[in-house]
């Protein structure tokens, strides 16, 4: 019987502490901040298979390419699937990191997928390097999936490194495609610049986003895929089509919306990031002794290490009866002293009293190991 993979990252969908640092985006756009009259007009019938053109169009620009090379989703996840689903079922090879976002994962392996994982450390900075996605690369590849910025990390890929990649593959294994999850590239730090997008390194380079991120429209469930190789388009497309026909026209008038605000979007989260950035580098300086962490290079989100001196389980269950919650590291196949801290969704003042209430779960965890 076919299965999905059970991860306990589901929690962050119901359960809800009083602090919350387990999520990994910003604050959530208000459904008043995108309507305007003319949705009252808005025709409730099937939207089309390639998606709406303006939010295609709008996409489009950002990237560099035409509307027609880019297929709407229904979410970021919905797109790495049909994308496992057309190229790497039933046994097809998958070149992959950890940590990684589980549910991405989780679509190799409910596909059939035969999985190779490039194990990325703390201790590394979880950097990647074109020596590690080559030793995994076979002839029979058929798929190299990479984040840049990196979830849970935030830790990005260097553009040369991708580019070495493309260019090992294309040596290696020249039918198989890189796909680059690029979900937190325009979440920059304050006037920090967005890096460029990947798919314009080859036919064979995809990229994959979505509103839930930068933009903290997840409700919408709006993602995209975009690529240069028609053939594979229009294979996209088909497979939508036939899993659920059309994305959802009220959402992607929705996003259309987020799109004609993005400048003014943006701008404000940019700048909350930045601030949010320096709260959690001043509580990290502030609890050194305890914990240690890899500076994210964009997102809402980074990864946190408990030093020897804390006892995890201790620190876990301390954690949760102060009612504040972290990402486990264990969830994206990390090591257990690892944790992922999303400081971008609460505000300042929530913000401080989190990581306060972080901080005396840490003291207990020690006083525990004593």
């Amino acid at each position: 019987m076919a299965t999905f993979p059970r991860n306990d990252i589901v929690s962050l969908t119901d359960i809800q502490p009083t602090h919350e640092l387990g999520d990994s985006y910003g604050p959530d756009l208000r459904l008043a901040d995108l309507l305007t009259p003319e949705f009252g007009e808005l025709e409730l019938g099937y939207g089309t298979a390639y998606g709406d053109l303006r939010l295609r169009t709008a996409i489009a620009e950002r990237h560099g390419v035409r509307p027609d090379q880019v297929v709407i989703t229904v979410g970021g996840m919905h797109a790495i699937f049909l994308l496992a689903y057309l190229v790497a079922d039933r046994g097809g090879q998958v070149v992959t990191t950890a940590p990684l976002f589980p549910l991405a994962r989780n679509c190799y392996e409910s596909v059939g997928a035969d999985v190779r994982v490039i194990p990325l450390s703390f201790d590394d900075g979880y950097q990647l390097t074109v020596d590690h996605v080559r030793s995994r690369l076979t002839p029979d590849t058929r798929l190299v999936s990479l984040a840049t910025p990196q979830n849970p990390s935030g830790v990005a890929v260097d553009r040369a490194v991708v580019k070495e990649i493309v260019d090992a593959m294309a040596a290696i294994c020249p039918d198989a495609y890189l796909m680059v999850d690029e979900t937190y590239r325009t979440a920059a730090y304050g006037d920090d610049p967005i890096a460029e997008t990947a798919v314009h390194l080859g036919p064979k380079v995809v990229s994959v986003a979505s509103l839930s991120k930068c933009h903290g429209a997840a409700g919408l469930r709006i993602g995209w895929l975009v690529s240069t190789d028609p053939e594979l388009v229009d294979r996209m497309v088909t497979a939508k089509f036939n899993t659920v026909v059309s994305a959802a026209p009220l959402t992607e008038a929705l996003a259309v919306r987020v799109f004609e605000q993005e400048d003014e979007i943006l701008g404000v989260r940019r700048r909350w990031l930045a601030d949010a950035l320096v709260t959690t580098e001043e509580w990290v300086r502030a609890n050194d002794t305890l914990v240690e962490w890899i500076r994210p290079d964009a997102g809402a989100l980074c990864c946190v290490r408990l030093k020897p001196a804390v006892a995890v389980d201790r620190f876990r269950q301390a954690a949760a009866e102060l009612s504040v919650r972290v990402a486990d590291g264990d969830w994206f196949g990390d090591e257990p002293r690892v944790f992922r801290l999303g400081f971008g969704f609460l505000p300042p003042v929530e913000l401080k009293a989190a990581l306060d209430a972080l901080a005396t779960a840490l003291r207990q965890a020690v006083h525990a190991a004593d």
